[in-house]
């Protein structure tokens, strides 16, 4: 069901670099090839961004193999999907909605105002950015909840212009899911496009037709959503290159053995290349978890899936000596979601600087932060979480400083800014402060 990797006695807990490389040798994730992806999408983004609209509408019957005459959702269809909302469902996604705005609303960041001589003021003002297009796949599953985690920092923000784009499902008219509409609804976003893949990245990036161009895209999305919004990147921003998602957990002999399996088949139910891989000192816990994926994946659903998902190369059970080496492997894997199930798991979560996110004992499952923790579910995957962080109210905002210097502050640092663009051979450079004060050294 899934392979072991034995990492006992191969390198100490300290050894960072030995040990990354060993982790990224043994515990390989899925192959996601966004280079050759680029391809793909070069022709289709290039023909969206000449031929606009009746490119959009000849991709759209193409992939999603239906055509849609006017791409824009009718206000009609929301108010129709939210009528039709299952009440406890509407219930669930109104308690998320409130979590994750009460959470986002934490994260606003005040101006920062120095001073750093009397009469010299640099203020750092954070400001919105002025129109973001959001991008909810629906492809396996109808990610409704995609929209609240991008829709809700961006509002916290203040962005003022937002735009969804959702592939068009052939069962429903060529509308996107009506679960993902009823979110919208919700929400108050009204612009929405029934366009998916590719073309509603270079849609966004490029405008066309009804829609303005965008400054920023989020959201995740399959490969080829992927290589365009790599390819698009300059012309827009992006929040990530968000590729197959994953959990890491790390756990000793305290932890349930029947909540870590079901914690591996959550992200293995998500699609064939995602990534489950446990990490523990404990052969006894490995084998009660090996035990237990057998009998919960033959009573799930999507056991297909699943079992291609643990069975891959990206899945593993990882013994390591200790919960030190333990750590320290998670760490350097990076993880997207990373449990800890262990006796001192706040303890140990102190100690991680990798990860897009991570969920602190066995009351914590990644699946509550799929929907309702609070916390944003757009993370950094495939070990990007060394160097990036997930979506939040920061991903909408920009810092840009504010110089603001009286004649007295310039005149104190004046000789300085002369000497430093002496220095730098930009004389031109230096003239620009002294011209300010004739007959002045």
């Amino acid at each position: 069901m899934i392979r072991r990797v034995d990492l006992r006695g191969r390198v100490a807990a300290g050894e960072v670099s030995d040990l990354q490389a060993e982790v990224n040798a043994l515990v390989p994730r899925a192959v996601f090839d966004v280079e050759k992806a680029l391809d793909v999408v070069r022709p289709i983004c290039l023909d969206v961004r000449h031929r606009g609209l009746e490119a959009i509408r000849e991709y759209g019957e193409k992939f999603d193999h239906v055509r849609v005459e006017d791409v824009r959702v009718p206000a009609d269809a929301f108010k129709t999907a939210l009528e039709e909302l299952d009440p406890e469902v509407r219930r669930a996604f109104e308690e998320s909605i409130r979590r994750v705005r009460e959470v986002s609303q934490d994260e606003l960041t005040a101006d920062i105002a120095s001073e750093p001589a009397p009469g010299g003021r640099v203020t750092q003002r954070f400001v919105p950015v002025q129109r973001v297009g959001l991008y909810v796949p629906g492809g396996r599953a109808p990610l409704a909840s995609s929209v609240i985690m991008n829709v809700v920092p961006a509002q916290v923000a203040g962005v003022p212009s937002l735009a969804l784009a959702s592939p068009p499902q052939k069962e429903y008219g060529g509308l996107p899911h009506p679960t993902i509409l009823a979110v919208c609804a919700l929400l108050g976003i009204e612009e929405v496009y029934a366009i998916g893949g590719a073309q509603a990245i270079a849609g966004f990036a490029y405008g066309f037709e009804g829609c303005k161009k965008v400054n920023l895209i989020t959201g995740p999305g399959n490969i080829y959503v992927v290589a365009a919004k790599r390819l698009l990147l300059g012309e827009v921003g992006i929040d990530s290159e968000a590729g197959p998602t994953e959990i890491a957990i790390l756990a000793d002999d305290t932890a349930d053995p029947a909540h870590v399996a079901a914690d591996l088949i959550s992200q293995a139910e998500h699609d064939p290349m995602a990534a489950s891989v446990l990490v523990t000192p404990s052969e006894a816990l490995a084998a009660q978890v090996e035990a237990e994926l057998e009998g919960q994946v033959a009573k799930t659903r999507h056991r297909d899936r699943v079992t291609e998902a643990l069975n891959g190369q990206q899945s593993a059970v990882v013994l390591v000596d200790d919960l030190d080496q333990g750590t320290a492997v998670v760490d350097a894997y990076a993880a997207e979601h990373l449990e800890i199930q262990t006796a001192d798991a706040e303890q140990r979560a102190a100690l991680i600087n990798n990860a897009g996110a991570i969920f602190v004992g066995g009351w914590s499952p990644v699946s509550l932060g799929d929907y309702c923790a609070g916390s944003n579910h757009v993370l950094p995957t495939a070990g990007c979480a060394c160097h990036s962080s997930g979506l939040s109210v920061r991903s909408f905002l920009k810092a840009m400083h504010v110089v603001n210097y009286s004649r007295d502050a310039l005149q104190q640092v004046a000789g300085h800014v002369v000497a430093l663009a002496h220095a730098e051979d930009l004389p031109a450079h230096g003239a620009a402060v002294s011209v300010r004060f004739p007959g002045e050294k």
